[in-house]
């Protein structure tokens, strides 16, 4: 253990009199998950929405007058008067609004002897994003008109009522189990992967063993060091992440335990799985080439930004396999739905056996690559 130990203190020695090193795994992170998080996921808000009146009657008047409270209160859209349908659409063309609503002539009139009353949604469908919020916007709109003035006394149509279980869960705490995850995974590709092929190829392992240091110890110490460097990433993003995204299960004691639980096991199945990877690498460009290939093949299959179940099989097939699906899945429980630590039992189990597998078989490779 005093060899093992004497390992993890020089790896740790040198992770933290590299500053840029510790910014890159530690800050990057933090920084995509502020970004990504402000940038997507949002609310439209502020719209450009002409409207064109045609009609000018009380059927038209209430259409104008749910634009001014949508105004008023969501702020979804900014309504934008017009009067020529021809100049509504070319703005629409040239951007200088986001979508026009054009309400025909006689729309009152046909509202009142219900003969198909139409308006219309001009939308530049190029931005889907945009096109589908303001589409949602004016269906609601417009089922809110079509509701009866005098409710009926006998329920006549089946009504959906809508159940949520947490209250609304912005885009940036959607994204903070991912980025806890993907920063460990950083820090273990920086910390772990980069580092240890430089020690390889300056011929550090070798002079390790001319010590009395067995190249089981030193599998140990090195795998121990990385774990320790992505165990204090997670640690750190942990508590910013969920101070900046506004997460507040922090305070409960067992999602706490849970937490420190998941980082670690997960630390240790990043770091072994890595470890695997680059065991049998001699050249140390190789790494630098397959990080991002990694990233891709690790991080979008997790279902950390859309769901796995509309993944092709074979996607899905990877996700089953993949240590970041079952990672962000006990992060997700622990600080969004405020589960218990049964809930995340198999993901602690997944990634225990994970660990265990790679390591036994990395241990070998590493003793027949010296």
């Amino acid at each position: 253990m005093n060899h093992i130990m004497a390992i993890v203190e020089r790896e740790m020695r040198k992770f933290f009199r590299s500053p840029a090193l510790m910014m890159a795994s530690m800050i990057f992170p933090l920084v995509q998950l502020i970004v990504l998080g402000n940038a997507f996921g949002g609310k439209i808000r502020d719209a450009r929405l002409g409207l064109v009146d045609q009609d000018g009657g009380t059927q038209a008047l209430k259409i104008r007058e749910a634009f001014d409270s949508v105004r008023s209160n969501m702020r979804t859209f900014e309504p934008v008067y017009y009067h020529d349908p021809k100049s509504a659409m070319d703005d629409v063309r040239n951007g200088k609004i986001d979508g026009a609503v054009i309400i025909p002539p006689q729309y009152s009139r046909r509202v009142y002897e219900q003969d198909q009353p139409r308006i219309a949604l001009v939308v530049d469908n190029t931005d889907n994003f945009m096109s589908s919020a303001l589409e949602d916007e004016l269906n609601s709109i417009t089922a809110a008109l079509n509701q009866p003035t005098v409710t009926p006394r006998i329920l006549q149509q089946t009504v959906l009522q809508i159940v949520e279980l947490y209250p609304y869960v912005e885009y940036m705490k959607y994204l903070l189990p991912g980025s806890i995850a993907l920063a460990m995974f950083v820090s273990v590709m920086i910390g772990g992967g980069m580092l240890y092929i430089d020690d390889k190829a300056r011929g550090v392992h070798e002079g390790y063993l001319v010590t009395p240091i067995t190249k089981t110890e030193l599998v140990f110490g090195l795998n121990g060091a990385g774990a320790i460097k992505a165990v204090m990433t997670g640690v750190v993003i942990t508590i910013i992440g969920s101070l900046l995204a506004g997460v507040g299960t922090l305070t409960n004691p067992v999602t706490v335990i849970g937490l420190f639980i998941m980082i670690v096991l997960t630390s240790l199945a990043f770091n072994t799985m890595m470890f695997l990877m680059m065991v049998r690498v001699e050249d140390p460009l190789v790494p630098r080439a397959i990080f991002g290939i990694l990233n891709t093949l690790l991080f979008f299959p997790s279902g950390s930004i859309y769901p796995i179940q509309a993944f092709p099989w074979w996607l899905r097939a990877i996700a089953k396999a993949d240590p970041f699906t079952y990672a962000i899945h006990g992060f997700k429980s622990l600080l969004l739905k405020e589960t218990g630590l049964s809930a995340i039992v198999p993901d602690m189990i997944y990634l225990s056996v994970f660990a265990f597998v790679t390591l036994a078989i990395a241990t070998p490779l590493f003793k027949r690559t010296l």
